[in-house]
Formats: C-alpha cells, sequence, structure tokens
C-alpha cells in the first residue's frame, strides 16, 4: 500500500481495498473452490450441448449462499463462446412469470428487448424458437430461483413451453436447470404430470460450506480484494465463524466488505475485531435483503400490515392489508402462503375456542430490519 509503512494511519486518498469489487455479492471467481464435484455433474448434463445435442435437464439445489448462481455462471461463461450454443440464466426472483422468462429469452437471443406490449406469447415464443432453429444454436436455459415461478403459478406453463419446443418447432433443442433455494419444496412432485414425463433431470445438490471451507474461500477474497497486511488469519476465522452461524457464504464477503470500510471510516490500515462485530451487526440481514428483492407492490403492503400490527390473526391483520390495497381475501391469502414458503413471514395454524382453526401471522426478522430493507 502506498505510503509510509510505519504510519498505522490511513491518508484521506488510500484504501485498505486493492480492488473491492471482490467483496461483491455477484463477482465470479476466477478459482471456485470446493464445488468441483457439483461442477464435475453440471458438466456432465451439459457437454451434449457442445456436441450440438439437447443437454439433459437438471435440477439444483442447496440453501442460499451455497455457490449455485455462481456455478451457473461459470460454466455459461465457458459455454456462450462456443459456436452453436447460447447459454442463459434467467432470475426468477424478477422474472415470476412465463412472459418475462421468454421475454429474458428473448433478449438474450435477439440483443434487444421485446415491445414492452401488443406481443403474444405465441408469437414471441415462436421468435426464440425459429432464431435457434435457423442458427443451428441449442439453448440451455437456467431458471435461477425457480422457486418464485412455482409460488406465482407459472412454472408447470412455463417448463412445457420450454420441454416440448421441439413439438411445436421441430429442430429446437432446448435444456432447462432449475435452481432452487427452498429445500422444503418438492420441484418434481409440484410438476404437472405432461410436465415431468419430458423432464427427466439430474440432481444436483450444494451442502452448506464448512468452517474450514469458508476459510479458504475467504482468504482468497482476502488476497484479491485487500492489500497484504489488511486483514490477519485472527479477523477471518471471525468472520467465518459468525458466516458458519448464519449458513451462507454471501454474509462473509459482505461483512469483510463492510468491516474493511469501517477500518477505513477510522482511519486504519487494517481491519481489527472491533471492525467485523460493528459490521456484523450491518451485514447479518443479507439473506433478508435477497428474500426481499422485487417484491411486489401487494406483497410489501402484506408485510407492512403485519408488522404495524405486531402479528395477529389472519383475519385481523386482512383488515389493514384490504385498507391499504383494497384487495380481496383469495388474493390475501395466496400472498401469505407465497411469503410463507419465503421465510419472510411465519403462517401458523392455531385454534380458535369451538370456531375451528385460524393462521397466526408474524414477521420471521425483526421489523425495523424488514422495513428498513423494504424502503430501500
Amino acid at each position: 500500500m502506498p505510503g509510509d509503512p510505519n504510519d498505522d494511519v490511513l491518508s484521506w486518498d488510500e484504501s485498505v481495498f486493492r480492488n473491492e469489487r471482490v467483496f461483491e455479492i455477484d463477482w465470479v471467481p476466477e478459482t471456485f473452490r470446493h464445488r468441483e464435484t457439483q461442477l464435475q455433474s453440471l458438466q456432465y448434463a451439459l457437454r451434449p450441448a457442445v456436441r450440438g445435442a439437447r443437454p439433459l435437464n437438471g435440477i439444483i439445489r442447496g440453501p442460499p449462499g451455497t455457490g449455485k448462481t455462481t456455478a451457473i455462471e461459470k460454466l455459461f461463461d465457458e459455454l456462450n463462446p462456443r459456436p452453436g450454443v447460447r447459454a442463459v440464466r434467467v432470475n426468477c426472483q424478477v422474472n415470476a412469470t412465463r412472459y418475462a422468462v421468454f421475454s429474458r429469452l428473448f433478449e438474450a437471443t435477439f440483443e434487444y428487448e421485446p415491445p414492452s406490449s401488443g406481443v403474444s406469447f405465441k408469437k414471441l415464443f415462436g421468435q426464440v424458437a425459429d432464431r435457434i432453429i435457423d442458427e443451428e444454436e441449442v439453448l440451455v436455459v437456467a431458471l435461477d430461483d425457480v422457486n418464485y415461478l412455482f409460488y406465482e403459478g407459472e412454472a408447470d406453463d412455463t417448463l412445457y413451453s420450454l420441454l416440448r419446443a421441439h413439438e411445436t418447432h421441430p429442430g429446437a433443442k432446448i435444456g432447462v436447470l432449475l435452481v432452487s433455494s427452498d429445500l422444503g419444496l418438492e420441484l418434481i412432485e409440484q410438476l404437472d404430470s405432461r410436465v415431468q414425463s419430458v423432464f427427466r433431470p439430474e440432481e444436483i445438490y450444494f451442502p452448506v460450506y464448512d468452517v474450514t471451507e469458508i476459510v479458504d474461500i475467504l482468504n482468497e477474497r482476502v488476497k484479491r480484494g485487500f492489500h497484504e497486511g489488511v486483514a490477519d488469519a485472527t479477523v477471518i476465522d471471525r468472520v467465518a465463524e459468525l458466516t458458519a452461524d448464519d449458513g451462507d457464504l454471501r454474509v462473509g464477503i459482505d461483512l469483510l466488505r463492510r468491516a474493511g470500510l469501517n477500518a477505513e471510516l477510522r482511519a486504519s490500515r487494517s481491519v481489527e475485531l472491533e471492525d467485523v462485530e460493528q459490521a456484523y451487526e450491518q451485514s447479518k440481514h443479507v439473506q433478508l435483503s435477497h428474500k426481499l428483492q422485487g417484491v411486489s407492490d401487494s406483497e410489501a403492503a402484506l408485510i407492512r400490515s403485519i408488522a404495524d400490527n405486531e402479528g395477529g390473526r389472519a383475519g385481523e391483520v386482512y383488515e389493514d392489508f384490504e385498507e391499504r390495497t383494497g384487495l380481496g381475501y383469495t388474493r390475501y391469502s395466496e400472498l401469505i402462503n407465497k411469503l410463507d414458503q419465503l421465510g419472510v413471514i411465519n403462517a401458523e395454524y392455531t385454534s380458535l375456542d369451538g370456531r375451528g382453526r385460524s393462521r397466526q401471522l408474524s414477521l420471521s426478522h425483526d421489523a425495523d430490519a424488514v422495513l428498513e430493507r423494504l424502503a430501500d
């Protein structure tokens, strides 16, 4: 680092960071550690595409922050330069309908967005299928966070269109990877039989990283992201410990970045344990932020209704929700189910005295943390 090595004070134009980008959540490392088995399984499934054949379909499952998206991005970066292959990852948390998914496929195929209105799904689908046939390309589609398609009731139609494209457009070759962090969602069982019959996926599981693996991965980030001597083994071990408690590697990566910023705020050339502990209070809700990304206005209204009422029975919370949105009880119930599956709220059935059962609603995280991230 520039400056007097004997001076522990950071000057205004210096930084503890060599490359701060390394600590951003979407940075893809050159070396992807401790996922060799999973990468080999994915390569096995996708290898036919390189030879011009339809690849094997797959299901990629594992808790949040276990490297699923990074694995897809690394393999797709290797596939896309190859002639005859087009690999597209679609974020289903943002694109949670069949039309939205195919809009992203259209954009990746033609390199411009489709018109925002006036184009039917049939035409959109047909243009994508015709292009890959004309170009003699194999299309590999990764539906990342596919659980959102299931929550919205869009999974069957989306997969049916992709997996049976060759029936309506002979010569179309499409392979599909489903990526899910919802371990409670049985993807195959939830699919219609007409989809199950053609899907037949390889299943690849991404387990939580253990502490030793976390230390190894964080050491690599520290080496690339900080200047030499900024974060020592004591700091890295503490970050790894906190990360292992949460189970999400993204927490540790974000924690390192925030700790570095805290060190700079103190004008220090090194990250200390106090920087880590302070940063953890800021960083520990990374997973919550991910869950809340892209929530609709009606979903946000339901979350606020539960927060403002400090939870309560579903019928009681509905009165507040209806005032905010004007939506009926059927849609309200659907939103409860979705947010419960996402782990944003808890919806537990409780018995009413002689009057059957009702759902008791509460937030799964601290209310202030939830509302703060809704406002972002």
